[in-house]
C-alpha cells in the first residue's frame, strides 16, 4: 500500500480526512516521545494473530465454472507472451526473447484492510469502511469472471497480487459473506481463495506478480508493525514464507515474478539501511530471499526489488527523506541465475523526496512531488528511481517498474491533477512498466457515493453494478489513456551484456552455482565469485569489490561441463611471463579466465578460474591501480568500487591473474591486472 505517505500517513491518504487526521498522531508521538508511540503500537498491532506453521498445501488445481462467479477464466490465455519472463538490460521479456511491458493494477486486500484499532469485525474499522476478509477485494460483490473482463477493458495485462505473511498461515475459513458473488469459494482459507484467484488471473492470459505486502493482515503504511520484512518474524522466517509460495506456484508459468517487500520504512526506533550488514540491512536480505527462491523453489521467477520508502522522524531540522533506489548506484544486487532482477519504486503526489505525505501538524516544509515543476519532477525520478533503467550498460542496470502510484477520482486540487498527468507521461515518455493502486475499490451505489475508495479504477456496489473510470465522467480517463495507447518498444531485443557488482563488505559473494558446489573452497576467507557464464573483469584497490560481465557477446564463456579451478600460488606463471615483477602473482592456466576470488583482510589469498568453451587469447597487459583507477573509457559497467582505487579490463578481454605485494608502501591487497584478449 504504498509509500505515499512513508511513515506517516501511508495507505491513508486513501481514506477520509478524519483517517488522514488520525494517521499523523503515531508519528507527531515520535517526534514528542518514543514511550509514546510503543504504547500506540502495543495497542494497534502486535503480531501474528493464530499464526501457524505455514501449511504444506497441494498445489492449487484449475476450476472451472459455468457462470461467472468462479474461478473460471474469461477467454483462452493471452498468446502475446510465452512463459517464463526474463530481463534484457532494462527490458522485461519472453521466453521468445520478445519485450513485454507490465501494464498492471493492483489488487489489493489479502494483505489486509483493518486500520489497527477498534472492532476488527466492524466495516468501519477498515480502509474505506470495507472489511477486505484478507482476500482480494470485490468477491462479495462480483463475480471473478466479470472481475478479469473489467481488467481486460482497462488494457491491463499483469496483475500485482498483495499478501501478507498472516494470509498464509491462516487455517480459519472466510465468512461466506466475503465471497458472496463467488459461492464456489465458500468454506475455503484465505490462502485457498488466493490460489483461486492466481488461477483465475493465469488462465485468463494475465501474468501475475505475488507481492508480500505486509507481515500480518493490518492496513499498510504507517507505523503499524509492518514497516520491515522482519518486523514481526525473523529474516529467515520471511525468507521461509517465500520459498514455500514460490514453491507452490512453481508449475504455473503466468505467475511470473515475486515482489519481496513493500515499503520498506523506518519503525519508532530504527531505521532500516542499505548495506550496512545488520540485521535491519534491506540490500542483504533482499539478496537473501532472492537467492533462497532461486535455489530451493522456482527459479523461473523474476525477482522484484523495491526500494527504501522512508528513514529518518519527518521533523524540520533532522534528517529524514525517501532514499527509493538512489543506494543502487553503488550497491546493486547480483543474482545466482541472471536476467531475473527487477527494481521497482512508488511515487504518489502528496508525498514527496523529503517529504512524508502528511497535512497539518507533522507536516515537514518539504516539497510534496505535485509541487514540483516539470522539470523538477522529471529530475527527481529520475534520481530517486529511473536512472536504474535510463543508464543502460552498469551494474545496476535492469528494468525499473513502478508497481504503484494512483490518485482519487474525487481529487479537485489543480496541482494533484497535474501531477498525476506529467507522471502518466512520464510513464509514457521513457515506456516504463507500471502498476496502477488500485484496481479495484467499493461504492455504496452506482455512482460510486457516498462511501467508497475513490482512488480505484473499478468500483463496485453492493449488488455489482460498476462505476469507474471505464463508465464515463472521471477526470483520470484522459490521462490513463495517453498512457495505455502511448508507443512503446515491442518485437525481440536482442541479447544484451551484463555487468554486475561482487561485495564482500559483510561475508561471502559467491554468485556461482559451480563455484558453490566446491565447498569451503578458502576457509577463514571472504569468497566471492561471479555468477556461471560471467568473468571477472574488474577488481578494487581496497574494498574487496568486483565487476563481473558478459561482454560484449552476452554469450557464456564457460566449456560445457567445466569445473572451476582454485589457485592458491604462482604454478601457472609462466618462466619469462612475468607480468608484474616483484609482486605476488596468482594466475589462470592458459585456457581458463578469472571468475573468482577470495581475501583474508586485504590480501589476495586464491582466486578461481573457469575453462572456457573456445580458445583464449595469451598476448596481455598489465593493469595497476594502485595510484588510481585504471578502467576502460566510457565507463563500461559503472563504478563497482565507489570510493576505492579500481582496475578493469577492456570489455572485449579477460582477466587472467591478479597482483598484489606486502613490500613497504603497499597493502597487500589488488594492485594489478593481467588483462589478455578474448580471441
Amino acid at each position: 500500500m504504498s509509500g505515499r505517505a512513508g511513515l506517516l500517513v501511508g495507505r491513508t491518504r486513501r481514506g477520509h480526512p478524519r483517517e488522514r487526521a488520525d494517521a499523523v498522531k503515531p508519528f507527531l508521538r515520535s517526534a514528542c516521545g518514543a514511550v509514546a508511540v510503543c504504547l500506540v503500537l502495543i495497542v494497534t498491532g502486535s503480531g501474528v494473530t493464530g499464526a501457524v506453521a505455514a501449511p504444506v498445501a497441494p498445489k492449487p488445481k484449475p476450476r472451472a465454472a459455468a457462470d461467472g462467479s468462479a474461478a473460471a477464466p474469461s477467454r483462452s490465455p493471452d498468446p502475446a507472451w510465452t512463459a517464463p519472463l526474463s530481463t534484457r538490460g532494462r527490458y522485461i521479456v519472453d521466453a521468445d526473447g520478445k519485450r513485454i511491458r507490465w501494464k498492471s493494477g493492483n489488487w489489493d486486500g489479502a494483505q489486509g484492510s483493518w486500520n489497527g484499532s477498534g472492532d476488527i469485525n466492524d466495516p468501519a474499522s477498515h480502509h474505506g469502511g470495507q472489511n477486505s476478509h484478507g482476500i482480494p477485494v470485490g468477491l462479495d460483490r462480483v463475480g471473478i469472471g466479470t472481475l478479469l473482463r473489467d481488467f481486460r477493458a482497462l488494457g491491463l495485462n499483469s496483475i500485482r497480487l498483495p499478501f501478507s505473511n498472516e494470509m498464509i498461515h491462516s487455517t480459519a475459513p472466510v465468512p461466506d459473506a466475503a465471497v458472496a458473488a463467488n459461492p464456489r469459494l465458500r468454506g475455503r482459507t484465505p490462502l485457498q481463495i488466493f490460489d483461486a484467484v492466481v488461477e483465475a488471473l493465469t488462465a485468463d492470459g494475465f501474468a501475475v506478480i505475488l507481492n508480500n505486502h505486509t507481515n500480518t493482515t493490518r492496513w499498510c503504511c504507517g507505523l503499524d508493525g509492518n514497516e520491515r520484512w522482519n518486523s514481526r518474524q525473523t529474516t529467515r522466517q520471511w525468507a521461509d514464507d517465500w520459498v514455500f509460495m514460490a514453491r507452490r506456484y512453481q508449475d504455473n508459468g503466468r505467475v511470473v515474478g515475486a515482489d519481496l517487500y513493500n515499503e520498506v520504512r523506518r519503525d519508532v526506533w530504527d531505521d532500516p539501511n542499505w548495506g550496512l550488514g545488520d540485521n535491519h540491512d534491506w540490500q542483504a536480505a533482499a539478496q537473501e530471499a532472492a537467492d533462497r527462491i532461486q535455489t530451493e523453489a522456482n527459479p523461473r521467477l523474476l525477482l522484484i526489488i523495491e526500494g527504501i520508502n522512508w528513514t529518518g522522524l519527518p521533523v524540520d531540522g533532522l534528517p529524514h527523506g525517501r532514499p527509493t533506489l538512489s543506494p543502487v548506484r553503488t550497491l546493486s544486487h547480483t543474482l545466482v541465475r541472471s536476467g531475473k532482477l527487477v527494481y521497482s519504486a512508488h511515487f504518489y503526489g502528496y508525498t514527496g523526496p523529503h517529504h512524508s505525505g502528511a497535512t497539518g501538524l507533522g507536516e515537514t516544509s518539504d516539497p510534496r512531488y505535485q509541487d514540483l515543476t516539470a522539470d523538477q519532477l522529471r529530475a527527481t525520478l529520475r534520481d530517486q528511481a529511473f536512472f536504474v533503467s535510463a543508464e543502460t550498460g552498469q551494474h545496476f542496470t535492469a528494468p525499473l517498474w513502478i508497481s504503484e502510484f494512483g490518485i482519487g477520482a474525487d481529487e479537485r486540487g489543480q496541482t494533484a491533477r497535474t501531477w498525476f498527468a506529467r507522471m502518466t507521461d512520464y510513464l509514457a515518455t521513457t515506456d516504463t512498466d507500471f502498476a496502477y493502486w488500485p484496481l479495484v475499490g467499493w461504492s455504496t451505489d452506482a455512482q460510486g457515493r457516498p462511501m467508497g475508495d475513490g482512488w480505484a479504477l473499478l468500483r463496485y456496489d453492493n449488488g455489482g453494478s460498476r462505476s469507474g473510470i471505464l463508465d464515463g465522467g472521471d477526470w483520470r480517463a484522459t490521462a490513463w489513456h495517453r498512457l495505455m495507447t502511448a508507443p512503446q518498444r515491442t518485437g525481440p531485443v536482442p541479447p544484451t551484456p551484463a555487468w554486475h557488482q561482487l561485495t564482500v563488505d559483510h561475508r561471502d559473494f559467491v554468485q556461482s552455482l559451480s563455484t558453490r558446489a566446491l565447498g569451503d573452497w578458502d576457509a577463514g576467507a571472504r569468497k566471492a565469485a561471479c555468477p556461471d557464464g560471467e568473468r571477472l573483469i574488474g577488481i578494487g584497490h581496497t574494498g574487496g569489490r568486483g565487476l563481473c560481465t558478459d561482454a560484449p557477446t552476452a554469450r557464456d564463456l564457460r566449456a560445457p561441463g567445466g569445473t572451476p579451478e582454485v589457485v592458491r600460488d604462482e604454478r601457472y606463471v609462466p618462466a619469462g611471463g612475468d607480468w608484474a615483477p616483484g609482486y605476488r602473482k596468482l594466475q589462470c592456466p592458459e585456457g581458463s579466465f578469472l571468475s573468482g576470488y577470495s581475501l583474508r583482510g586485504e590480501r589476495v589469498s586464491a582466486v578461481v578460474c573457469m575453462p572456457a568453451r573456445a580458445p583464449l587469447g595469451t598476448a596481455g597487459e598489465t593493469v595497476r591501480f594502485d595510484r588510481g583507477d585504471h578502467r576502460p573509457a566510457g565507463d563500461p559497467g559503472g563504478d563497482f568500487a565507489y570510493g576505492h582505487y579500481k582496475g578493469q579490463c577492456p570489455s572485449d578481454a579477460y582477466a587472467a591473474g591478479i597482483a598484489h605485494t606486502s613490500r613497504p608502501g603497499h597493502r597487500d591487497s589488488p594492485e594489478a591486472l593481467l588483462c589478455r584478449p578474448l580471441s
